[in-house]
């Protein structure tokens, strides 16, 4: 078992997405350019220890560290022996290079906690802390209470914990305008003490593209965005839930979907939803694709903005390869990363 020591080092501009363990998100972080690289730590949140590792050994992310939120997989009940998937998971990733950063989430109980610590200790010394106020803590008091027993059963102090403000769903411009008044009252809070970085993660993208108009882009507002900017905090990292809604459709029966890929500009995403050229889903992508690389909010710099715009530009020049829901989803990843990057660095 391989055992990580060396510190990380403090970054700034950091991008945090919360993101799906699946094909489509871990290919686009397998591709990352490796100065982009350098700037994100992805938080995937896991639900099953043993798929999520052979995933990883296929499609080990670029970033070399990353942070994994356990608080979707079940605890045991009494008499079961305690399940300690961060620990497991540690070993795992530890054998193929990669630093895990678990992460801590108030509802965790103190037995999973002391195994998050453990699993820090085991790679880089750190951890994320992801305290949504709106279910986690009310008021400074509560706050206190709740991360100081997260720090406590973990063995870990502030120094060595990057703390996640999550405010979950931004649905429209009347929770983005609560949010950030919200939010602004937890970073007066979180100065109270020396965390190693303070991030803010919200998301607005719908749980459900397939009521939305097909054949042509259509904008969905990025609000989780516009809040981050909105609160111009020196210091405050960005966070989001990549090109995915906060809220997770669990039991979902799963359909045959049409090409759709989830755009990102300065304000928006471009949604497209493409059922054109009849019923091959290769010509459709085809007919998306280049629909795209004439639009407007095409980058200046086209292929070589992202690994992703690169297979975007090739499906617009064949229709052979269209892809399949795990593509779409890893292409628009790769550009919304490179986008949000681009974006931290102008600002």
């Amino acid at each position: 078992m391989a055992v990580f020591t060396t510190a990380g080092s403090m970054q700034d501009g950091v991008y945090r997405p919360i993101l799906r363990p699946r094909r489509g998100e871990l290919a686009a972080l397998t591709h990352l350019a490796a100065e982009d690289a350098a700037r994100v730590t992805p938080i995937l949140e896991v639900d099953e220890i043993s798929a999520v590792a052979s995933l990883l050994r296929r499609l080990p992310p670029r970033t070399g560290a990353i942070a994994v939120d356990f608080s979707a997989v079940p605890e045991r009940a009494a008499p079961e022996p305690p399940a300690t998937p961060s620990l497991d998971l540690a070993e795992e990733l530890a054998g193929l290079g990669v630093a895990m950063l678990p992460v801590l989430r108030a509802h965790e109980s103190r037995r999973r906690l002391v195994a998050h610590g453990l699993a820090a200790r085991m790679h880089l010394g750190r951890a994320v802390l992801r305290l949504q106020p709106h279910v986690d803590a009310a008021n400074p008091a509560q706050a206190n209470e709740v991360t100081g027993r997260m720090l406590s059963g973990a063995g870990l102090q502030a120094e060595e914990v990057d703390l996640l403000i999550d405010l979950a769903e931004t649905a429209c411009v009347s929770h983005a305008d609560r949010f950030e008044e919200q939010c602004r009252r937890v970073l007066r809070w979180a100065r109270s003490m020396p965390w190693r970085s303070v991030s803010v993660a919200s998301g607005a993208m719908p749980p459900n593209l397939d009521d939305l108009p097909t054949d042509r882009p259509v904008t969905v507002g990025r609000l989780d965005a516009r809040v981050w900017q909105r609160l111009a905090e020196p210091g405050v990292g960005y966070a989001d839930y990549g090109v995915t809604s906060p809220v997770r459709r669990l039991g979902v029966q799963r359909h045959r979907q049409l090409p759709t890929l989830r755009y990102t500009d300065e304000d928006n995403w471009w949604i497209y939803r493409w059922s054109r050229r009849g019923g091959r889903s290769d010509d459709r992508c085809h007919d998306l694709c280049r629909t795209l690389v004439t639009s407007a909010h095409w980058p200046p710099t086209g292929a070589r903005f992202s690994w992703g715009d690169a297979e975007l530009a090739r499906r617009a020049r064949t229709a052979r390869g269209g892809g399949s829901p795990a593509s779409w989803m890893s292409w628009s990843t790769s550009h919304h990363i490179a986008h949000v990057l681009q974006t931290l660095v102008l600002r």
